[in-house]
C-alpha cells in the first residue's frame, strides 16, 4: 500500500520546518516537500498524488505553540492569512475552492491515529481547527481532491510542534524531530490498518 506524506518548506524567516524534517525520516513512504505558497502547494500536492497513486495521504505542517502532535478533524473553505506566504501572497477571506463545500472532515481514523501516537509514548490529541493559513489550504485542497476525483484515498492533516532549535532560549513548547517522526509512523500505521475509527473522547470546550 502506497502512503504519501507531505511536509512544508520553512516559512516566515525560519531556517527549518519540523514538518518536512520529520516526514523525511519516516521509512517506507513517499515523502514530498510542498512550498509554503497558496495555490502552488496544491499544484505540487496534486502532482504528487497523480505520480504516486497513494492509498493514504497524510499532509503535515508546523503549528508553533502547540505542545503535542495534533491530528486535524476538519478543513474549512477559507484562506485568511495573518502573514504573507513565501511568495508574498496574503489572501484575506477568500475560498480555497470557489463554490466548494464549507468544510470537509478528514477521512483518516482521526482518534485511532491519536491513540496510536499516544501508545508510542508521544503526546497527541485531536484538533478541531487547522487554522486559515497554507496548512488548512492544503488540507482542504486534499479533501476536495479526494471528494471529487479520488474517493478511495484516506486523507488528512497532522500538525506538529516547533523543533527545539526553533525555541532555543525562548519560552514555549517544542518536540524533537525524531519523536515527531515516531508519531507519524504510528499515525500512518493506524491510517493503513484501522477500519472506521475508535469511539474515544476527542472533543474540546473551546
Amino acid at each position: 500500500m502506497t502512503v504519501l506524506l507531505t511536509g512544508f518548506e520553512p516559512f516566515d524567516g525560519a531556517a527549518v520546518n519540523p514538518s518536512w524534517e520529520a516526514v523525511r525520516l519516516v521509512p517506507g513512504v513517499r515523502a514530498v516537500q510542498l512550498p509554503c505558497v497558496f495555490g502552488q502547494a496544491l499544484e505540487h500536492l496534486r502532482a504528487a498524488v497523480l505520480e504516486h497513486d497513494p492509498a493514504v495521504v497524510v499532509c503535515v505542517g508546523q503549528a508553533g505553540g502547540r505542545p503535542d502532535v495534533t491530528v486535524e478533524r476538519v478543513a474549512v473553505n477559507i484562506d485568511d492569512a495573518r502573514i504573507p506566504d513565501n511568495a508574498g501572497r496574503q489572501p484575506i477571506d477568500e475560498p480555497v475552492v470557489p463554490g466548494g463545500p464549507a468544510a470537509y472532515f478528514a477521512t483518516l481514523p482521526v482518534k485511532a491515529c491519536v491513540a496510536a501516537a499516544r501508545t508510542a509514548g508521544i503526546p497527541a490529541s485531536v484538533s478541531q481547527s487547522a487554522g486559515t493559513f497554507v496548512c488548512n489550504h492544503v488540507f482542504y485542497g486534499l479533501m476536495h481532491l479526494i471528494a471529487t476525483e479520488r474517493p478511495g484515498i484516506r486523507g488528512g492533516f497532522v500538525h506538529v510542534p516547533f523543533a527545539p532549535e526553533q525555541v532555543l532560549g525562548q519560552a514555549g513548547p517544542s518536540m524533537p524531530v525524531a519523536m515527531v517522526a515516531e508519531a507519524l509512523k504510528a499515525i500512518v500505521a493506524a491510517a493503513v490498518s484501522v477500519e472506521g475509527d475508535l469511539r474515544l473522547v476527542g472533543g474540546s470546550l473551546h
